[in-house]
Order: C-alpha cells, then sequence, then structure tokens
C-alpha cells in the first residue's frame, strides 16, 4: 500500500468506514475489562453518525480505533477498505494524518496562539497550502479570526473548542472524530459548537462520529448507535426525522 496523502484535496467524498467483529480489552489492576466487544458497523461516506452510551460503554475507545489511535485485540478496522490495525510505521502515521480529531479536553498548548495551535498538526508536513492562511481562514471559518494572536489559556471554553475544531480540519480530513465535543460545555455554547460540527461537515462532505452521552446532541445527526458495556445494542436510522420529534424519542419520558 502506498502512503496516503497528508492532506487530500478538497472535495473529495468522505470516508468510509466499516469494523468487524471488533474486540478490545484492558487491564485494570489485575482485572480485564471489555471496551468493545465484537462490534460490527458499516458507515457510508459522508455520513453524520452520533455514538451513544453511557461512561464507560465504550464510545471513546472506538473513536480511537477507528483513528489508528489504537489496534484491536481481534477483529478488523476498514477505512476505504484498508484494514488500519495491519499498518505499520510510516503507514500508520499517514493514515492518522488524514484524520481530523475533536477532543472534549481540546488539548491545546496554552501558550500558543490560537493559529499555532490551529496549524501545528501540520508544521511538520509538506503540504500544498499555506499553512498560516489555511489557519487564518479556519479560524474565520469557526468565528475567531480576530482572535488569531490570542494565547489559547487565555479563550473560553467555548473559544477553545472551536479552535480545536480548526485544528481539526486543517489536514483536509475525510474522516472526523469528535470524542464529547460539548461535553465540558454550557448548553448555548454547546448547541452553538454542534450547528458549527455540522455546517462545516455539510461544507467538507466528511464522515463523521461523534461521541456522546447527550440525547439533544445525538438528535442532530443522520443517524444513532448505541453501546453499551462495550456491546452494540441498537442502530437508528435518523435521515430525513425532525430533531424535535427525534429528541423526544430518544430522550424517553420526561
Amino acid at each position: 500500500m502506498q502512503p496516503p496523502a497528508a492532506t487530500p484535496p478538497e472535495g473529495r467524498a468522505g470516508a468510509r468506514v466499516e469494523l468487524v467483529s471488533v474486540t478490545k480489552t484492558r487491564r485494570q489492576g489485575r482485572a480485564v475489562v471489555t471496551s468493545l466487544a465484537e462490534v460490527s458497523l458499516a458507515v457510508s461516506p459522508g455520513q453524520i453518525v452520533a455514538v451513544t452510551g453511557p461512561s464507560g460503554a465504550g464510545k471513546s475507545s472506538l473513536l480511537q480505533l477507528v483513528g489508528g489511535l489504537d489496534i484491536p485485540d481481534s477483529g478488523r478496522i476498514l477505512v476505504d477498505g484498508v484494514d488500519i490495525a495491519r499498518l505499520s510505521g510510516r503507514h500508520s502515521a499517514y493514515f492518522r494524518g488524514t484524520v481530523g480529531f475533536v477532543f472534549q479536553r481540546y488539548h491545546l498548548l496554552g501558550n500558543l496562539s490560537a493559529l499555532d495551535n490551529v496549524i501545528s498538526p501540520v508544521l511538520p508536513l509538506r503540504v500544498d497550502f499555506d499553512k498560516r492562511e489555511r489557519g487564518r481562514q479556519l479560524l474565520a471559518a469557526v468565528g475567531l479570526a480576530d482572535q488569531a494572536g490570542v494565547p489559547a489559556r487565555e479563550l473560553s471554553g467555548g473559544q477553545q473548542q472551536r479552535v480545536a475544531i480548526a485544528r481539526a480540519l486543517v489536514n483536509r480530513p475525510r474522516l472526523l472524530l469528535a470524542d464529547e465535543p460539548t461535553g465540558n460545555l454550557d448548553s448555548r455554547t454547546g448547541e452553538e459548537i454542534l450547528d458549527l460540527l455540522t455546517e462545516l461537515q455539510a461544507e467538507h462532505g466528511m464522515t463523521m462520529l461523534l461521541a456522546t452521552h447527550d440525547s439533544t446532541v445525538a438528535s442532530q445527526c443522520q443517524r444513532l448507535v448505541e453501546l453499551r458495556d462495550g456491546r452494540l445494542v441498537g442502530e437508528r436510522d435518523l435521515t430525513g426525522s425532525d430533531p424535535d420529534s427525534t429528541l423526544r424519542r430518544i430522550s424517553g419520558p420526561g
């Protein structure tokens, strides 16, 4: 396999993702805990999928595996037909360079400016665009054009998450993975971040997996998959559904 380009061209369709009987365990003291158990899932290019379930259900583990940050104990993870768990060395690094990650805790470098944080993933790479100009464009897209030179530590939580989203897009990803992207934010700011993510996804055509325990967030997606105790226990197609009625269905009484 040739290493995939670090920066796929704009306008390409989102990635196709498939998990085939994926199992992942981890050690917790002397115990072995199952993070995922025989999970099979197929995600179409450009689809927005909410991965739901309570804390400890396996949502973060699934995203880490799909993003190449971890490898399964068994099963296969295919991205555009390539089994990413079988990649090694520079091939694995190149793959991770094609994925956008949005973390719940932002993981920004506090002493660096918003702009420098956005372009940090591509600084060591040879790319076919002006890195700082692209960073400025992305900050403008997330409503922070006037904050480019501000150190990340001086930004509000919502602003930091916007910077994190811009950073996730700097490598022109075809696959965006967002782990509880509104989890540390108040409800109004969370709604703004969710709207921003869906707008950017529509503009760039990325496939997006969004891990959340928030039914309001899940109701805005095209598809919902539910994990419990590491197992896939339910799926629901939300395409064409009204978000308010969807929210009522998946929230239950009250």
